[in-house]
């Protein structure tokens, strides 16, 4: 269920995302911003909003005179993504433990108290909302403006996937059980624990990779070339 907390071109933006994974909507296909705003019953706004932000993660590409398609996204694009972001992720952990502040850790332990949360109420776009949220304290509580702008820019590619992870099986709470990990080695002071909790908790790997292809692997299917 989305949360009435969510604008309308959140609202809107969730429900492409979810039909273009799921393959709904496929790579190629045209988008039609009017027909976008009679279906969801929204403004031209909304709708110019959500395709910027689908655009933004590479969802969603915009072809002068040409209109607005979905995307082709590969498999292996999307795990040197990954590599990166597990990376990035694991710096700013290691730099929060030694630079965070007493009211980031804090924010930090609020946003865990959300997570949890929402969880607990099994509401998969909820603990998604919130994830973004604890990632970003960690981000911000690095101090180093310069790594923080890399990891919201890589993040904010990746955020559907990131977001489809969240419907495998158990892994909503196996995340949770990943951020307490990760907020007890900041609370600790301990860098290398703190970058190696990061790290794994972002790197698709074994198991988890395995479940995260059988969920995108419409992604694979060839485009039609009259498509």
């Amino acid at each position: 269920m989305t949360s009435p907390k969510r604008s309308s071109a959140q609202r809107l933006r969730d429900s492409l995302e979810n039909a273009i994974i799921d393959g709904r909507l496929t790579p190629g296909e045209r988008l039609d911003p009017e027909a976008l705003g009679r279906e969801f019953n929204v403004s031209r706004t909304p709708v110019r909003e959500a395709i910027q932000q689908l655009v933004a993660s590479g969802l969603v590409t915009v072809t002068p005179k040409k209109g607005t398609f979905v995307a082709r996204v590969g498999i292996d694009q999307l795990i040197e993504m990954f590599e990166v972001m597990a990376e990035l992720e694991g710096m700013c952990g290691r730099l929060a433990a030694r630079r965070i502040n007493d009211a980031e850790l804090a924010e930090l332990r609020g946003a865990l108290e959300r997570c949890e949360a929402a969880a607990l109420a099994g509401d998969t776009d909820e603990y998604y909302y919130e994830n973004e949220a604890f990632h970003d304290c960690i981000y911000r509580a690095s101090h180093n403006a310069f790594l923080l702008g890399e990891a919201r820019q890589l993040k904010q590619r990746l955020k559907p996937y990131r977001r489809l992870q969240l419907q495998v099986r158990q892994r909503m709470h196996s995340s949770l059980r990943e951020h307490r990990a990760v907020v007890a080695a900041i609370e600790a002071g301990d860098p290398a624990a703190a970058e190696y909790a990061l790290r794994d908790h972002v790197l698709i790997q074994g198991e988890r990779f395995s479940d995260f292809v059988a969920s995108i692997r419409e992604f694979e299917k060839p485009v039609s070339a009259t498509g």
